[in-house]
């Protein structure tokens, strides 16, 4: 597949956007807009979100859809219905009916939210077949897949866009013009994680997919099904992508920074236990089974250029949800704490010494053009709007035969945290080393993200 480079908003969003407002949603400039088909493998409670965030955009169709849940393929059918589109064509057949799926002729991308372990087969299978991958985070579980990821793309030439929807969040990409103008200095240190009580996910009553419950496995629903399973054999960041994708982009990982080595380190693990006990009794058999994972990971990365990276896995204990967003460079310092608090910014010379201010002036001055031209349609979706831009980039992409903004190689870089963490811990919080998955090509390539 021919590599095109990206078209920037900076110099044709604003006139694609006039243009698009004066002709029918199938023209662009005065030309037909291509259709781009999509097809989703895994139509769970996440993939039907990434469904109707598709919908949201001129020119998709949705021919084929793939999920061994009837209920999950009926009520998908249903969204399709209900937007007066033709129902998809079901691949329900087994685990493996995916690959039936992917070799369809009438398909441009693929979309895959599934559980993490079915993420690289599919991907793989998606790329093989000559087609744009969307993949769900995290991309890869172990160090070993990561590679086959990468090494599908460059035999084939066919791309993978990792789905990590946080770095498109208002406040971050703000931040991240700031970053590219100097505003903050020079980056130095940067925070994120993934710190969100997940404890009514992990366990369920196998009825409903959160809470009412202390089941798992073949007893749960949803997510509970799966994901728990995770925190019994692996003791290392599970979920590493929320926190470090936008602060990797920050420091331009993958184009012209990379990421060097880690070391990490985890506590005890009580959380699940815990729960299990106070939601179903010492005497329930789930009450016996000994988790792995600690209840709070973290994870330092050091940059090839000096900066540190820090991260954060916190899934099983009682706490507000929040991503500890944190940039510090040489002129200020802003930070994220939660959702229900303003972010904060301290500039050196411009803020009252010692004192944190709010960030809400910034956020007007420095709003990225994809939040002003796109937030009105992005804020219908789902998690503040992001679902929709991640969307929109997958599908622009494909639109424009271009490397996607968030490629293979962020999706290797980004995911491989995961194992490599547990390695670290495993060997005593032992720095390890990052595999350079671009093979050197990070010191040419050039930012494309979020221009």
């Amino acid at each position: 597949m021919k590599h095109i480079p990206r078209r920037t908003f900076i110099k044709h969003g604003a006139m694609a956007f006039a243009g698009a407002a004066l002709l029918p949603p199938q023209f662009t400039l005065g030309r037909p807009m291509k259709k781009i088909r999509l097809g989703f493998i895994g139509v769970g409670l996440r993939g039907r979100a990434h469904v109707a965030s598709a919908l949201m955009i001129p020119g998709v169709d949705i021919p084929a859809i793939c999920d061994i849940d009837q209920d999950a393929i009926a009520e998908t059918q249903r969204i399709l219905r209900k937007a007066g589109l033709p129902e998809a064509k079901s691949y329900t057949d087994g685990e493996h009916d995916f690959e039936n799926l992917v070799r369809r002729d009438d398909l441009d991308g693929v979309i895959i939210s599934t559980p993490w372990e079915w993420h690289v087969p599919m991907a793989v299978a998606v790329m093989k077949a000559g087609k744009y991958a969307g993949l769900e985070v995290p991309a890869s579980i172990t160090v070993a897949e990561t590679w086959k990821l990468v090494d599908a793309h460059e035999s084939t030439g066919s791309h993978c866009m990792i789905l990590e929807n946080a770095c498109y969040r208002r406040d971050i990409l703000a931040v991240l013009n700031m970053v590219r103008q100097g505003r903050l200095g020079e980056i130095i240190q940067l925070e994120g994680g993934y710190l969100h009580d997940l404890r009514h996910v992990k366990f369920n009553n196998g009825k409903q997919p959160y809470g009412g419950g202390v089941e798992f496995g073949e007893k749960g629903f949803s997510e509970a099904r799966w994901r728990t399973q995770h925190a019994v054999e692996r003791n290392g960041d599970l979920y590493p992508t929320h926190g470090l994708g936008p602060m990797a982009e920050m420091v331009d990982i993958n184009r012209g920074n990379q990421f060097d080595y880690l070391v990490s380190m985890a506590t005890k693990s009580r959380g699940l236990h815990n729960y299990i006990v106070d939601n179903g009794g010492k005497n329930h058999p789930n009450a016996d089974v000994a988790f792995k994972l600690g209840d709070v990971v973290r994870t330092m990365i050091k940059c090839i250029n000096g900066e540190t990276i820090t991260i954060t896995h916190d899934t099983n204990l009682p706490r507000p949800y929040s991503l500890g967003y944190t940039v510090q460079a040489t002129k200020g310092i802003w930070r994220y704490k939660n959702e229900y608090e303003p972010n904060e910014i301290y500039i050196e010379h411009e803020s009252e010494d010692h004192k944190w201010e709010s960030f809400e002036p910034y956020l007007e001055q420095y709003d990225h053009r994809l939040w002003k031209e796109f937030g009105p349609e992005a804020e219908k979706t789902g998690h503040d709007g992001i679902d929709y831009f991640v969307i929109k980039e997958f599908v622009d992409a494909i639109r424009e035969q271009a490397t996607p903004p968030m490629d293979v190689y962020d999706a290797a870089a980004w995911s491989v945290i995961g194992p490599l963490s547990a390695q670290s811990i495993t060997q005593g919080s032992a720095p390890v080393k990052i595999p350079d998955f671009t093979r050197g090509k990070w010191k040419n390539r050039k930012p494309i993200f979020a221009l």
